[in-house]
């Protein structure tokens, strides 16, 4: 049997016998190499759970006589792969009343307050619009109120003339003001956009020209597909 000599580990720092290293071509101990292992093997899984939420059909018309239940699917989807009920949901929706396309944002945050009676605060009504001149205020005013909140970002977009009244939900961070080149700050863990008008050229007139009926409507399904998926995953009793 042959002399081993001690041999500091460079994942910890504990001085083991350099068998341990007889397999490894790095100079980590065992623990150390099945730690990082494991460690690759959570990192891998979580590309796997982000690829699929990629890739699974996050949208819905608001002609679809099912867009209801659809959008309530698409919602509780996403909010069990990001959600961890350590945090406080808080639901943003940003846009202003003063513009008809705009205002989803504002309309929908009044039909929650009243469909949401407890527990998830609601910032963004017509009473009370966050928008532009505001979205950083009412940022830093979430942050300071609640610890680690999860955000729900909604807004009006512009697309496609052939994405008109589609409503998305994706994970990550809403770019709001991306559809009239403003420059804002992103928000919230998951959000929800809803295509009003058609963009690409005269963003601010196309807005102030978009019918009220379809945004109407638009917020009408949201705030539904909301309140319903919301109480579907017992997150209000």
């Amino acid at each position: 049997m042959g002399n081993f000599q001690a041999i500091t580990c460079q994942g910890c720092g504990r001085q083991i016998m350099d068998l341990e290293f007889f397999n490894n071509t790095k100079t980590v101990c065992n623990r150390c190499a099945n730690a990082s292992s494991k460690e690759k093997r959570l990192t891998k899984k979580s590309k796997l759970n982000k690829n699929k939420l990629s890739k699974k059909e996050n949208r819905v018309h608001i002609d679809n006589p099912l867009a209801a239940n659809k959008l309530k699917k698409i919602i509780i989807y996403t909010l069990k792969e990001l959600y961890s009920d350590t945090n406080q949901i808080v639901i943003l929706c940003i846009g202003t009343d003063r513009s008809t396309g705009d205002a989803l944002g504002p309309l929908i945050g009044s039909k929650l307050t009243r469909l949401i009676t407890t527990n998830i605060p609601v910032f963004g009504t017509l009473d009370e619009p966050v928008h532009a001149r505001n979205l950083q205020e009412q940022i830093e005013l979430i942050e300071q109120e609640y610890f680690n909140p999860f955000i729900l970002a909604i807004d009006a977009g512009l697309g496609k003339n052939s994405s008109v009244g589609s409503v998305t939900v994706k994970p990550g961070p809403l770019k709001p003001g991306s559809g009239v080149n403003k420059d804002l700050p992103p928000i919230g863990d998951m959000h929800i956009t809803g295509l009003v008008n058609i963009g690409g050229y005269m963003e601010y007139m196309v807005l102030q020209s978009t019918r009220l009926s379809l945004v109407f409507k638009m917020a009408k399904l949201i705030s539904r597909g909301i309140n319903w998926s919301i109480r579907s995953v017992n997150y209000i009793n």
